[in-house]
C-alpha cells in the first residue's frame, strides 16, 4: 500500500459525496494518451529559431519570438500537427470520468477531457471562448473551461505572450468563474507545473482578497525528486545538481501552501493511477447494492423477514450509506420503506440516498428481456462499492420455489466488478448458493472470515445487521 495521506484520500471522497470537487487538468495529465506537453510541442519552433529548449527556456517568449519572426501559422500548424493525433486510453481520466465531477479546467488544447467524459456516458457542457459562458447545454452532467482555446480553433489558443497579455480583456469572465470556484470549490490539480502565469495570477488576487482569512485547501500531486536520475556513472551523482532541483521542489511546495494548494507527493506517475483508484474505490464503498428477491421466507417468519428488511436500509442510511436496489418481489418494498423512515425522520430528501431500478417486465423496440436485464444490472452494481445479498427465491413455471438465477447473476457481475460481497446466507436459498461458493475462498473474501457463522445461522435482526456493519467497517479500515 503507498504511503499516502489518508487524510488526502478522505478529503476528496467528502467533496465527491458532496459534489464538490473539481479538477484542474494540465498537460501532464493527456501525456500517458500520447500528447506532448509545451516543451515537445515548441521544439520545431525553437529549431527554426536557432534554439534548443531546456528546463530554463521561457516557452511563452519563445512562443511569441517565433510569431514576431514568422507570423503565428508555424504555431497553429504545430498545435493542429500535434493534439490532431488518435489519443491512447488514459487511465487516470477513465476513473475520474466514473466520479461525480461536474466542474473540469484546463490549459490543454486537446479533446481528450471530453471525449473521455462523453465515453462514459457524461454530457459534456463545453467552454472555450467567453461568449459560450452564456450558453446552457441541456442535461449536462459536467461543464469544460478550456482556458486557453482548443485545437480546433489554434488561432484562438493561447500560447503567445501577446496572448497572456491581452487574456484580461479577451477572456475576463474566465477569470471571474475561476477565482469563484477556487474559493467555493476543492480543485485536484492532475498534470500541472504552476507555470502557468495566468493561474499564478489568479491565485495572487484569490489569495489577496482572503488575506484575512483561510484559504480554501486544494490538492496537487507532484513526483518527488528521485536520486537516480542525476546519476553520472556507476555510484557518482551530479549531488550539486541533485540538491539545488531538491531544494526548488521544496520551495515551490511550500509557496503553493500560500494559496492553499497541498502538494501530495508520488514515487513514479504510475502511483497516482493507484490513488485515483482507492479514491474511487472508497467512494463506491459509500453506495450499497442489495439484491434479493422472495417468493418465500423460508425459516423467517414473514413478519420477521420484512422487520430485518425494513431495519436493514434504516441502519445503512443512519451510517450515511446510499442504497442502490432493483426492486425485488417481496423485498425492495421493505428496503425502501427502512430508507424513507430514516431519512423523512430527518427531513432530508430522498434523491441523493435511494436509488430504484425497477426492472421492466416486458420487452419492446426488438430488445430481448434478459439481454436487457443484463446490462441493466451491468450499470447498476457499477455504481456499488458493496454487494449485499438477502433471500433470493422465485416460483417457477410449476409453482415450485426455486432459487433466483437473476440474484446468482448479480453475484457473478458483483464479481467480475471487484465490489465486496456479503451473503446473508442465514436468509436461504441464492444467499446460501452464494456464501457457499465464497467459502471456498476466504483468502479472497478476507473480510468475511470471521463473520460466517453469523451471516449463516443467525436469526436475530439486530445482531445480523450488526455483524454486517462490523464487515463494512473492516473493509473501510483496511483500505
Amino acid at each position: 500500500m503507498l504511503n499516502i495521506n489518508a487524510k488526502f484520500e478522505e478529503s476528496i471522497v467528502k467533496e465527491l459525496k458532496n459534489n464538490n470537487l473539481a479538477i484542474f487538468a494540465g498537460a501532464g495529465l493527456s501525456r500517458s494518451s500520447g500528447y506532448v506537453d509545451w516543451a515537445e510541442l515548441l521544439s520545431g519552433i525553437a529549431s527554426d529559431l536557432g534554439l534548443t529548449i531546456d528546463e530554463k527556456t521561457d516557452l511563452v517568449s519563445l512562443a511569441q519570438y517565433y510569431c514576431n519572426d514568422y507570423g503565428r501559422q508555424g504555431i497553429n500548424e504545430a498545435i493542429i500537427d500535434k493534439f490532431g493525433k488518435e489519443a491512447g486510453e488514459n487511465k487516470n481520466l477513465n476513473i475520474l470520468a466514473k466520479l461525480p465531477i461536474s466542474v473540469y479546467w484546463t490549459t490543454n488544447y486537446d479533446s481528450l477531457i471530453e471525449d473521455t467524459l462523453s465515453a462514459n456516458k457524461k454530457n459534456v457542457d463545453k467552454k472555450i471562448n467567453q461568449n459560450q459562458l452564456k450558453n446552457y447545454t441541456p442535461n449536462r452532467d459536467v461543464i469544460l473551461y478550456k482556458m486557453h482555446g482548443d485545437k480546433a480553433d489554434p488561432d484562438d489558443a493561447v500560447i503567445t505572450r501577446d496572448d497572456y497579455e491581452s487574456y484580461n480583456k479577451k477572456r475576463p469572465l474566465f477569470i471571474t468563474n475561476l477565482k469563484g470556484q477556487l474559493i467555493e470549490k476543492t480543485f485536484l490539480f492532475i498534470g500541472f507545473s504552476f507555470e502557468d502565469p495566468n493561474l499564478e495570477q489568479i491565485l495572487s488576487r484569490i489569495r489577496v482578497d482572503l488575506i484575512t482569512a483561510s484559504p480554501k485547501i486544494h490538492y496537487c500531486f507532484f513526483k518527488k525528486i528521485n536520486k537516480e536520475k542525476y546519476l553520472i556513472s556507476e555510484g557518482k551523482y551530479d549531488k550539486d545538481k541533485y540538491n539545488e532541483d531538491k531544494i526548488k521542489q521544496e520551495l515551490r511546495v511550500k509557496d503553493l501552501r500560500r494559496y492553499g494548494i497541498h502538494t501530495i507527493f508520488v514515487e513514479e506517475y504510475d502511483d497516482i493511477t493507484r490513488i485515483l483508484e482507492r479514491i474511487y474505490l472508497k467512494y463506491k464503498l459509500c453506495n450499497i447494492f442489495v439484491s434479493g428477491s422472495a417468493e418465500e421466507y423460508g425459516t423467517f417468519e414473514k413478519s420477521d423477514a420484512e422487520e430485518f428488511m425494513h431495519k436493514l436500509s434504516k441502519r445503512l442510511i443512519q451510517k450515511e450509506y446510499n442504497i442502490i436496489s432493483g426492486f425485488g418481489l417481496g423485498v425492495g418494498s421493505f428496503i425502501i420503506n427502512g430508507v424513507l423512515d430514516e431519512v423523512y425522520s430527518k427531513g432530508n430528501y430522498i434523491d441523493d440516498r435511494l436509488i430504484m431500478r425497477p426492472f421492466p417486465q416486458k420487452s419492446s423496440g426488438g430488445k430481448i428481456l434478459k439481454d436487457l436485464w443484463t446490462d441493466y444490472r451491468k450499470e447498476m452494481i457499477s455504481l456499488a462499492g458493496i454487494s449485499i445479498f438477502i433471500f433470493g427465491n422465485k416460483k417457477d413455471s410449476n409453482g415450485d420455489i426455486i432459487d433466483a438465477n437473476g440474484m446468482i447473476e448479480e453475484f457473478n457481475i458483483a464479481k467480475e466488478q471487484n465490489t465486496f460481497i456479503i451473503p446473508i446466507a442465514t436468509t436461504g436459498y441464492s444467499s446460501k448458493a452464494i456464501m457457499d461458493e465464497i467459502k471456498n475462498d476466504l483468502d479472497k473474501y478476507w473480510y468475511l472470515r470471521d463473520s460466517i457463522n453469523i451471516l449463516e445461522n443467525e436469526k436475530n435482526s439486530e445482531k445480523i445487521i450488526d455483524e454486517v456493519i462490523k464487515i463494512i467497517n473492516k473493509i473501510r479500515n483496511e483500505l
